[in-house]
């Protein structure tokens, strides 16, 4: 009899472009993790060994595109990843939040709370390696404030606003709270009572 133990992949990621996708999964596997990126909605009728890897990336265009199929494409690669047996799940999203004042993160995150039936998340954009950093709740690109970057004159998502709070307020459905560094060191019983 074998009793090898047989493990799905433990992470789903969905990212809102390729390029995010790909640092996601190279910043995966160099931690050790064997991860498998997934360029598209995944195909059910895809042949492909899941059991084989911990992490799954799946890579989409919906950072631009309509806030609706951005929605659903990304509810839709949700239900592929609890399919595949993940139990935890991260949404990739720019590391500027990118974004434009109706979403496209804020309804994805809605979406993706509530199908998961979950009350809270984390909203931190930072990405130190490119030079995205997050201080006292505002978002920095190489030691400037965002909107005071050149990504405020981006073409199709300019970015006139550095705070996270009020930026994930402005898109989401929810309350934001700041939550910093130093209260997040001191723990969960701390966190809660912020």
């Amino acid at each position: 009899m074998n009793n090898k133990l047989i493990l799905s992949p433990w992470l789903g990621c969905i990212a809102d472009d390729y390029t995010g996708a790909t640092d996601l999964a190279s910043f995966l596997v160099a931690s050790g993790l064997r991860t498998i990126q997934l360029n598209g909605l995944p195909d059910e009728n895809l042949d492909i060994n899941l059991s084989e890897y911990d992490a799954i990336v799946i890579a989409l265009k919906s950072r631009t595109c309509a806030v609706k199929q951005a929605v659903n494409d990304s509810l839709k690669s949700l239900r592929y990843l609890q399919e595949a047996g993940c139990l935890k799940y991260y949404f990739k999203y720019c590391s500027t939040f990118d974004s434009t004042h109706e979403g496209n993160i804020g309804p994805v995150i809605d979406s993706l709370m509530e199908e998961l039936k979950v009350k809270s998340t984390v909203v931190c954009p930072a990405l130190p390696v490119n030079g995205r950093t997050v201080k006292n709740g505002h978002l920095y690109v190489n030691g400037i404030l965002l909107n005071e970057s050149p990504m405020k004159d981006h073409p199709l998502t300019p970015m006139s606003d550095s705070s996270i709070e009020r930026m994930i307020e402005t898109q989401g459905k929810g309350k934001a709270a700041l939550i910093s560094f130093e209260v997040v060191e001191q723990g969960q019983e701390a966190i809660q009572s912020e």
